[in-house]
């Protein structure tokens, strides 16, 4: 989850978690420090204390009085009273917390007796309560300046990188006259990011006029020949021929007119935009139906198929014709590929049209692959390069169209085309 998160939290987010580990250290060795000095400088001074009570004791046989706040307790050999504290004391050096107060506290045996010296350690522990708020302010504070600081790195490191960025997504920058991005920034890695992007772009940008100059050219120099294949079938046609040599001819005129428009088509696509329509060139849905299930219903039934046109609404609208004809049709074509019984349906819809078949349906392996040019199904009748349906995908793409692909509960796939509502 953290790689998902941006750049800029996650450099600040970094600087923070080593500040407060630095800090957190810090102040776990300040607090460590004071409790060593504690245990050994208060420990070692009430032991050589308790030293010099022992000598006094065993050579004088007497109880010595204390001064600079210590104070003694034997209790079998004084009558004094003994802190409530006490209670639960071990030998050695300890420090004891009661509801009175806190002492520093060290008992030892001497002769069978019990000799317990205190000393009172409320300043000390004021001062060290004092200590550790300091440490705890210190590390906070040590946090909040990694978060100001951080900040301030971040949007000194990360603000060109997101400008280049935006720099990188317009689109101002695919245009030969663009300014290179270098130019920006220093000599430094992001100057050095910036020239790869101008490289990048440069080779882009002339890939991309590689591909228009050959498309229109190809375009330019296919539309003669077919023309004229065009008009000599047209010619033909009007002579007197035989019923098997008509059929064949108006196949050579209707393979030109579909040359002709796939050439339409990849000009169209080889634009940056999409096809703009011009006053009275659009068709609308229905008659573009019409038009598509006249040409294909006699190739369907020589297949030994049913073909049916059924509408369950209208979409109002005009449409570029050569491109709805070539989504319509390659649609149609792949449908009589892939069906060897049944029917084919052309639904149109309040938002578009469907292509319904009886085939085999669309396998889960084949799915993830299905719009990918050179890709053909199994189930495949006739010849193909697999690039119908690549196609399609392209002209939706283009024209803001979506196109949905799903296997029908009765068996067979659909190809659902929304075009607008």
């Amino acid at each position: 989850m953290a790689d998902r998160q941006p750049l800029a939290r996650r450099i600040l987010l970094s600087f923070m978690l080593l500040t407060a580990l630095i800090a957190g250290i810090n102040a776990w060795a300040i607090i460590a420090v004071v409790q060593v000095v504690e245990e050994d400088l208060i420990g070692d001074e009430m032991r050589q204390e308790m030293e010099m009570v022992e000598t006094v004791y065993l050579t004088e046989g007497r109880i010595p009085d204390l001064t600079g706040g210590s104070a003694l307790y034997v209790p079998t050999l004084k009558a004094q009273p003994l802190p409530a504290a006490f209670a639960g004391l071990h030998p050695g050096f300890q420090e004891v917390v009661g509801e009175n107060g806190a002492w520093h506290v060290l008992e030892t045996s001497i002769e069978g007796h019990r000799f317990i010296l205190a000393r009172d350690q409320g300043a000390f522990e004021a001062r060290e309560q004092v200590l550790y708020k300091v440490v705890i302010g210190g590390f906070l504070l040590a946090v909040a300046l990694a978060w100001l600081i951080g900040r301030l790195t971040v949007r000194r490191v990360i603000d060109p990188v997101i400008r280049l960025a935006g720099q990188v997504r317009g689109r101002d920058q695919m245009v030969a006259l663009a300014p290179p991005l270098a130019a920006d920034y220093g000599d430094d890695e992001l100057g050095q990011l910036a020239m790869a992007f101008d490289l990048a772009f440069s080779q882009l940008r002339l890939a991309i006029d590689r591909e228009r100059l050959f498309t229109s050219d190809v375009s330019h120099e296919l539309r003669t020949p077919l023309m004229i294949v065009g008009t000599s079938a047209e010619l033909l046609l009007r002579g007197d021929l035989s019923e098997r040599a008509r059929r064949q001819v108006e196949r050579i005129a209707r393979a030109a007119a579909e040359m002709r428009s796939l050439i339409e088509v990849f000009l169209e696509l080889a634009r940056a935009q999409g096809a703009q329509l011009t006053p009275g060139e659009g068709v609308s849905l229905a008659a573009m139906a019409d038009e598509q299930s006249q040409l294909w219903a006699e190739d369907i039934a020589a297949r030994g198929l049913s073909f049916v046109r059924r509408s369950e609404g209208e979409l109002p609208g005009l449409w570029h014709p050569t491109l709805l004809r070539v989504v319509m049709g390659n649609l149609l074509r792949n449908a009589a590929h892939y069906t060897e019984r049944g029917e084919i349906r052309l639904i149109l819809a309040s938002d578009g049209f469907r292509v319904e078949d009886t085939g085999p349906g669309i396998s889960p392996a084949e799915r993830a692959q299905l719009f990918q040019p050179f890709v053909r199904g199994r189930g495949a009748r006739g010849e193909g390069l697999g690039l119908g349906l690549s196609l399609v995908r392209r002209i939706c793409e283009q024209q803001g169209w979506q196109i949905d692909a799903l296997n029908l509960d009765g068996g067979g796939s659909c190809f659902v085309v929304r075009l607008g509502g």
